[in-house]
């Protein structure tokens, strides 16, 4: 076959193609079988690979996968991708309804959407072909995921119309797709996916464009972000309009006339919901009316005009077989139920939180008991109640133990507390968890040394408390399971790195019982070194801001301890830093002085010269307080690249606003 005759039909190939594969993934009305489908892609692939020079980016032959990524990259939405506001009942629903009234001229009427469980993609085509698409991410910047999205056959890589347009959708992965990919991993004794989400999202994030396509991935295109040399009235319009060029729409999307049909529709699938081929997790309004969209506008994190009903926590009923108790840092038992496994909201569920040993009092619950459980939130789950009239005679008592499950030190119950707890300070699960709270992200964040790896160091013998972390020797490490040359040598870097950390690190790192990381920047900011914060009395340490009478009894009964001096000592000399590196004003007029005193600052947008940490850090050093949203009680915003909605809600409520050089100008008058 010469060249002219290869082009004519590679040209044919993917006309019949695109037909064949819009009728089968879009319309879900196959023409023709799956294997003359594959055996004219096959064709193709072969006649692209003898002819390179006819390969096209929005040929079918791209949905097979292309080679390996090595990384992916950050892309900016023109237009943000912001999150909804949730309604978990009718009251909430009419609440939306009233807002959105006292908002726009004339009566709303809405469009509801099954809220599909997945990830938000955005796909933008210029003159009709796909060109990119990306994760949400943040709302303000996602991931380049075009060639893993090239992998879905729903995806069209032409459209219909030649047009310049931004859409978002929901990627998803079908349960039939989800249930063979997990029946493949437990084959291949590999670990499984938690539910469907999960799996969509972490076959998006592959690398391998190939792994992608091998996980029938499939999408519902749900709105439109930009559109280009084309106007539209209304939402419903707008994914009618998404039809026409390709795109597969949910069918089950419902246009309502008012809020009572809104309400009725989404009662209609509090039930129907199970039966669907996919996950979904509510249902999404929307006010129909563009106009009408427009003029309510946005708030900080979401639209106005739009809301997502959260449907109630799936209950299912199953065995509870067993209770396991934990021993936590600061020695509190935990008891946790072991169940039979059971599905719950898209994901199996072997064991739930029973809290303390009231909890388990008040609902009666014993082992072997039929009990109720849901996941809180649907994330967390949770025992609701036991059903007694199942109940066999069989059914065992739960008694919590007098002894540590540990250590067999006696358990107390403090006053005013419910839960029991273990007050041996050489409780080898307490200092378990203490060494895995001492390298977590929030206190000393030494990266590599994670739960595993703790767990192991520790029934190794090498680590008993936090100094033995700095005593770690090569040697010793690569005789473990796992620890490589390289891994090994990370791992003593990442350790030694740490030891400059600033002292509200170690400080929270240390697990001074109530002094959370908030209270740790405060101390460390107030005494400057471990010395002085050792030395502090109660009437000091209250006179700080924020450190109330609990607290300061609990940090000057920690630093009482003859152990407690030793190991800080011990760090000492191992050279771990014990001050504090944060901003502070030279003294306490400077702040009163500054243009910060007393001011709620708002950074937003990208800072060159300075991190947002360090800008927060010595703006909060000269008295200001800095938060995350804009609102009526905001004095600055400070506005850097790219700023977006925080910087047009500051001007719309004509908020200061500063720009980067504007703040370092300030932060330079005072050094």
């Amino acid at each position: 076959m010469d060249r002219n005759q290869a082009e004519q039909r590679i040209v044919k190939l993917r006309e019949l193609l695109e037909e064949y594969g819009y009728h089968y993934y879009v319309l879900d009305q196959p023409l023709v079988s799956d294997a003359e489908y594959d055996q004219l892609l096959q064709e193709l692939i072969s006649l692209e690979g003898e002819f390179p020079e006819l390969m096209s980016e929005d040929s079918p032959s791209v949905r097979v996968g292309g080679i390996p990524l090595p990384h992916f990259v950050k892309v900016e939405h023109e237009v943000p991708m912001l999150s909804l506001g949730n309604a978990f009942n009718d009251d909430d629903l009419r609440d939306f309804d009233r807002r959105i009234r006292q908002g726009i001229e004339g009566e709303p009427s809405y469009s509801c959407e099954l809220k599909i469980d997945g990830l938000a993609i955005s796909l933008r085509y210029e003159n009709g072909r796909f060109v990119r698409g990306a994760t949400r991410g943040d709302g303000t910047t996602g991931e380049d995921i075009t060639q893993n999205l090239k992998t879905i056959g729903s995806i069209p890589l032409r459209l219909k119309e030649a047009v310049d347009i931004e859409v978002r959708g929901e990627a998803f992965m079908p349960k039939r797709s989800f249930e063979a990919l997990n029946q493949a991993k437990e084959q291949a004794g590999e670990e499984k996916f938690a539910n469907p989400r999960n799996a969509a999202a972490g076959s998006l994030r592959q690398l391998d464009p190939k792994i992608a396509a091998k996980r029938n991935l499939d999408i519902f295109l749900y709105g439109i972000g930009l559109l280009k040399g084309k106007t539209l009235d209304s939402h419903h319009e707008g994914l009618a309009y998404l039809r026409t060029l390709g795109f597969k729409v949910n069918e089950e999307s419902q246009y309502c006339e008012n809020i009572d049909e809104v309400i009725e529709y989404i009662h209609s699938w509090l039930e129907k919901r199970t039966a669907l081929p996919y996950e979904i997790d509510g249902i999404v309004i929307k006010l129909d009316s563009l106009s009408q969209q427009k003029a309510l506008g946005f708030t900080a994190k979401s639209p106005r005009w739009a809301i997502a009903y959260k449907f109630p926590a799936e209950e299912v009923v199953t065995k509870l077989i067993g209770i396991e108790l934990t021993v936590g840092r600061t020695g509190a038992i935990t008891p946790t139920a072991l169940l039979e496994p059971v599905i719950v909201a898209g994901t199996t569920v072997k064991r739930a939180s029973l809290h303390n040993e009231d909890l388990i009092r008040e609902k009666d619950i014993k082992i072997g008991d039929s009990v109720v459980i849901k996941k809180a939130g649907d994330i967390i789950p949770e025992v609701v109640n036991v059903l007694p009239k199942l109940r066999t005679g069989i059914e065992q008592e739960f008694n919590m133990p007098t002894h540590c499950p540990e250590c067999e030190s006696e358990l107390v119950r403090l006053e005013g507390e419910v839960a029991l707890r273990c007050i041996n300070p050489k409780c080898p699960a307490q200092i378990r968890e203490g060494l895995i709270h001492f390298v977590s992200r929030n206190a000393m964040n030494i990266d590599g040394l994670g739960e595993k790896v703790i767990a192991q160091l520790f029934s190794h013998q090498l680590i008993e408390d936090v100094a033995d972390i700095y005593k770690l020797e090569r040697e010793e490490l690569l005789k473990l399971e796992r620890m490589g040359e390289k891994s090994v040598d990370n791992l003593l870097e990442a350790i030694e790195a740490t030891k400059e950390n600033s002292l509200e690190r170690l400080l929270f790192g240390l697990g001074i019982r109530f002094v959370g990381a908030k209270a740790a920047k405060t101390l460390a900011a107030h005494f400057e070194t471990m010395e002085a914060l050792q030395k502090a009395s109660f009437e000091e340490l209250t006179d700080v801001h924020e450190i109330g009478d609990k607290m300061a009894d609990s940090i000057v009964s920690y630093f009482d301890s003859e152990e407690v001096s030793e190991l800080i000592n011990e760090l000492r000399e191992l050279g771990v830093n014990l001050t504090y590196k944060g901003a502070k004003p030279t003294n306490a007029q400077e702040a009163i002085d500054s243009a910060f005193a007393g001011k709620t600052i708002v950074l937003t947008g990208k800072l060159e010269k300075l991190s947002r940490n360090e800008a927060a850090e010595q703006i909060e050093a000269l008295g200001g307080k800095v938060t995350g949203s804009v609102s009526k009680n905001t004095d600055i915003v400070i506005a850097g690249v790219d700023a977006g909605s925080k910087l047009a809600k500051a001007k719309k409520l004509e908020i200061t606003v500063w720009d980067e050089d504007q703040l370092i100008e300030e932060l330079g008058k005072r050094g």
